[in-house]
C-alpha cells in the first residue's frame, strides 16, 4: 500500500511539474502559442470539420437505422474467416478507410454500444479500422509533401495493406474466448429516420467539437515544445543514441513531431528533398500508421466508459506504424520512384487535396478490394497447402 501511494505521489508530482512548466511557457511566449492555436483552429475549420462531419453523420446513421446488420449479413462470409469479427463490423472497416481518423474507431465503439458486436470483436476492430482517408494521403502526404502522385498512391497502398495485415494478426486476439453481443437481433428497436438523423447530427457535432479541441491544443503544444528547445534537445539525444542506425538530428525531430501531431510531422518532411526517398517514405508511412497523440486522445475520449481496452487500440497502432514503414521502405525501391519536385507537380496539390466524395469512394473501394482479394488468395493458398481445402 505504501509503494502504491509513493508511486501515485510521484505521478502527481510529475504531472504537476509539467503543468507548471507549460503555464510558464504560455506566459513567456503568449504570441507564439496563440498563433499556433489560431493555425490549429484554421485547420479545423478549413479541413477537419468539412471532411469529418458528413462521415460521422453517415456512420452514426448507418448504425442507428440498423443498416450495419443488413450489410453485415452479406459480408459475414468474408469478415469472420479473415478477421474473426461479425458481418456488421464491415461498416466500421469500410468507413474507417473512407472517412479518415477517427471515423472507423467511433463506428466500432458505436457498434459495441448498440450491441451489434461483442467486446472482443470491438477491440479487434479498434486495432485496425482507424485509418487515414485517401484524400489526405494522396493530396497532402503524396503530392503536397513528397511531390508525386505515385508516392501518394504507394503510401495509400502500404497504409491499407498494413491495416489489413494488423487485422489478420489480431484475429488471434483472445482466440479461445467467444462471447456474443449483449443484445440479440430481436432486441434491436426500430427507429424512425427523423429520430435517427437528429441523434446522428447531435452526436456527430459533439464528436467534431472534441476533435477540434484536441487538434488546437496539440498544435499549440508542438509549437511550444519547439520554441522552448525541448523538442530539439530530445531529438539531439535520440540522434546520438541511434547514430549507428543512421538517425540524424533532423530525422529524429521530424519523428518526434509526427508522434505528437500527424499533420505537423508530415509537413516537417517537406524540407528533406536532399535525403533518401525510401527513408522519407518510410517515415511518412510510420507517421500515418501511428496517427499521433492528438488522434489517440480523440479515440480515447470516445472509448470513455465503454469498457473496451485502450491497450488493444494502442498496440494495433504501434504495429500498424511499424508494418507500414517496412512496406513503404521495401516497395519504394521496387517501384523505382523518382520524385522531381516541379512547379507542375506543386500545382496538383490543391486539386488532389480536394477530391470529391465519389472520387474518394472510388479510390477507397478499388484499393480495399484489391488488398482484400490478395489476402483471400493468400489465406486460400495457405489452407490449400495444409490440406484444409
Amino acid at each position: 500500500m505504501t509503494q502504491i501511494l509513493k508511486k501515485r505521489r510521484l505521478t502527481d508530482l510529475s504531472v504537476g511539474l509539467m503543468l507548471a512548466l507549460a503555464a510558464v511557457g504560455l506566459l513567456i511566449a503568449p504570441k507564439t502559442t496563440s498563433e499556433a492555436a489560431r493555425e490549429g483552429l484554421y485547420i479545423c475549420i478549413d479541413v477537419l470539420i468539412p471532411s469529418l462531419f458528413p462521415f460521422f453523420v453517415l456512420s452514426t446513421l448507418t448504425i442507428e437505422l440498423g443498416l450495419a446488420r443488413t450489410i453485415g449479413r452479406a459480408l459475414e462470409p468474408a469478415m469472420r474467416p479473415l478477421f474473426r469479427v461479425g458481418g456488421p463490423c464491415a461498416a466500421a472497416v469500410a468507413l474507417g478507410f473512407l472517412g479518415g481518423y477517427p471515423v472507423g474507431a467511433k463506428c466500432a465503439i458505436s457498434l459495441f454500444e448498440k450491441g451489434q458486436c461483442s467486446k472482443e470483436e470491438a477491440e479487434r476492430l479498434l486495432a485496425f479500422c482507424n485509418n487515414s482517408g485517401p484524400a489526405f494521403i494522396l493530396g497532402a502526404a503524396g503530392v503536397g509533401i513528397l511531390g508525386s502522385t505515385r508516392a501518394g498512391w504507394l503510401l495509400y497502398l502500404t497504409h491499407t495493406a498494413a491495416s489489413l495485415t494488423v487485422g489478420l494478426l489480431f484475429r488471434f486476439y483472445k482466440r479461445g474466448k467467444i462471447t456474443e453481443p449483449e443484445k440479440p437481433d430481436g432486441a434491436v428497436k426500430a427507429v424512425s429516420l427523423s429520430d435517427a438523423f437528429t441523434r446522428s447530427v447531435k452526436s456527430s457535432f459533439a464528436s467534431v467539437f472534441y476533435i477540434s479541441s484536441f487538434v488546437i491544443f496539440f498544435t499549440a503544444a508542438v509549437r511550444l515544445l519547439y520554441t522552448s528547445g525541448v523538442l530539439p534537445m530530445t531529438a539531439d539525444l535520440l540522434s546520438s543514441l541511434f547514430a549507428p542506425l543512421g538517425l540524424t538530428q533532423n530525422a529524429a525531430q521530424n519523428l518526434l513531431t509526427g508522434l505528437i501531431e500527424l499533420t505537423s510531422g508530415l509537413f516537417s518532411l517537406q524540407g528533406g528533398a536532399s535525403s533518401k526517398l525510401a527513408g522519407r517514405m518510410a517515415m511518412a508511412a510510420f507517421m500515418l500508421g501511428w496517427a499521433g497523440l492528438s488522434v489517440h486522445c480523440q479515440v480515447l475520449s470516445f472509448i470513455g466508459q465503454s469498457g473496451l481496452s485502450p491497450r488493444t487500440y494502442l498496440a494495433g497502432k504501434v504495429l500498424h506504424a511499424c508494418v507500414s514503414a517496412v512496406y513503404a521502405f521495401l516497395l519504394t525501391g521496387l517501384a523505382g520512384l523518382e520524385i522531381p519536385v516541379t512547379e507542375a507537380i506543386a500545382e496538383q496539390v490543391e486539386t488532389m487535396a480536394r477530391l470529391g466524395f465519389w472520387d474518394t469512394l472510388s479510390v477507397t473501394l478499388t484499393t480495399v478490394a484489391a488488398a482484400v482479394l490478395g489476402l483471400l488468395l493468400f489465406v486460400a493458398g495457405t489452407l490449400w497447402r495444409r490440406g484444409r481445402l
